[in-house]
């Protein structure tokens, strides 16, 4: 293990308040490449908490995976990237018109954006769903398949990469090229549990497959030493 394979690691801040979340961000800090705001903690207490941790040196992925008509979203992903954020995504299904919008707006002028550019990433077919709950909503294609298409579109469009299961991984490289990033949840370390999650691999795995960034919540942010927790785990993925 070294610093690069730490710096590729996510945790997410799934919690209610701003006071827990920066303890969190205290502990780890230095331990991680970086932090996941995501809807829970974003609809508890706003915009502030993203600049709280971006102004403790921290690098925030906004996983709000915003779906919306393409003006917007682009004009929220403008938002995101004056709050200076490192990451964001956008849900794939929403078009290559949402997508190629939303792809313009962040690579405005400095002059009329401010902050550095966010790397813009797609959500595929989320982790907790598998076949039969994509048949139950009317998508009758094989999985794999479905996730490879969507990644195709994103590239297209010009984002930086995807949000996919790490079964999705090797698929994804294959049809996109090992540049095009791949960012997955979905991540269990031998012995713990599944919890809603039906497509998911160890950290060695995930990375042998090629992801290039591990969302790792539960089997961290559970864990009765959470720093502890963050170097047990690397010490399980190969340098």
């Amino acid at each position: 293990m070294n610093a690069t394979t730490r710096s590729r690691i996510i945790v997410p801040l799934d919690v209610s308040s701003g006071s827990e979340a920066l303890a969190i961000v205290e502990r780890l800090k230095g331990r991680v490449g970086m932090f996941k705001v995501g809807l829970q903690l974003f609809c508890a207490e706003g915009p502030d908490i993203v600049r709280r941790v971006v102004a403790e040196g921290q690098r925030v992925f906004l996983d709000l995976k915003l779906h919306d008509i393409p003006n917007t979203v682009a004009r929220a992903a403008a938002e995101a990237r004056r709050l200076g954020v490192a990451m964001m995504d956008v849900h794939l299904t929403g078009g290559e018109a949402m997508l190629r919008t939303t792809v313009e707006a962040l690579a405005a002028p400095p002059g009329t954006s401010s902050g550095s550019r966010p790397l813009l990433l797609g959500i595929t077919v989320l982790t907790s769903l598998d076949r039969g709950d994509l048949e139950a909503v009317g998508f009758s294609r094989d999985l794999p398949a479905q996730v490879v298409d969507l990644a195709r579109l994103g590239q297209r469009a010009g984002l930086d990469g995807v949000v996919a299961s790490p079964h999705e991984i090797a698929a994804i490289k294959a049809a996109c090229g090992g540049r095009f990033l791949v960012v997955t949840p979905g991540i269990r370390p031998s012995g713990s549990g599944t919890q809603d999650q039906k497509r998911f691999m160890t950290p060695a795995q995930a990375f042998a497959a090629g992801a290039d960034y591990l969302v790792i919540g539960r089997p961290i942010l559970e864990a009765p030493d959470p720093a502890a927790a963050v170097e047990a785990l690397l010490q399980d993925i190969p340098a």
